[in-house]
């Protein structure tokens, strides 16, 4: 007797066909979220897109914070006093042409902003990692005569003057990073975004 007595032959070519698209169907089914998982997520690109801030409301001689890509980013509007005390400390400092330190191409080296006014620097320490304070008076008694406004690192006591360059003999070996940036407006910065793509 064959083996293929009682068998219905169109039975089983349906049964192997329905099984092989319910088969495919879940494959396609578990591959989707596997190639999903390869993109960022929705959270991922918001925290490393571009960030536009307001500075309309900050007086000369103020400081406020922006948040780009999860780190502080602070923004001072300089002074014409500010701006002439940088050139007065440049012996004091550690790279004052900022050779060595991450900003931006088009950002004066020295003053390291597009506009002399408006100084951005990422607000992270460069020894550890710490969140320096803005400290822009002068000649305060706990940092001494010779201060003329700057950051001071609470953790560990690195100083770094109103561009964010750091003093000699700090244990921090940088200057702060400045952010790329562009300006869309007077009053309107946008971090993350270079200047020459702006």
């Amino acid at each position: 007797m064959s083996s293929n007595d009682g068998v219905n032959a169109g039975r089983r070519r349906f049964l192997v066909a329905a099984t092989s698209v319910v088969g495919a169907a879940g494959a396609v089914g578990a591959a989707v979220p596997f190639v999903g998982s390869w993109f960022p997520s929705a959270k991922a690109k918001a925290a490393g897109a571009p960030v536009k801030v307001n500075i309309s409301k900050v007086e000369p001689g103020q400081q406020m914070i922006a948040e780009w890509r999860g780190q502080p980013v602070f923004i001072v509007r300089r002074t014409p006093e500010i701006l002439a005390n940088l050139s007065k400390i440049e012996g004091q400092l550690s790279d004052p042409e900022s050779k060595s330190s991450v900003q931006p191409t088009y950002v004066d080296p020295k003053n390291r902003s597009i506009k002399p006014e408006v100084l951005l620097l990422i607000g992270i320490c460069t020894h550890l990692g710490c969140s320096p304070t803005f400290r822009p008076e002068v000649a305060p008694a706990d940092l001494g005569k010779d201060w003329v406004g700057g950051y001071f690192c609470p953790c560990h006591g690195s100083h770094y003057d109103l561009a964010g360059r750091v003093y000699k003999s700090q244990p921090a070996p940088l200057n702060l990073p400045v952010p790329p940036h562009s300006y869309e407006s007077d009053t309107i910065i946008v971090v993350g975004v270079d200047k020459e793509k702006a």
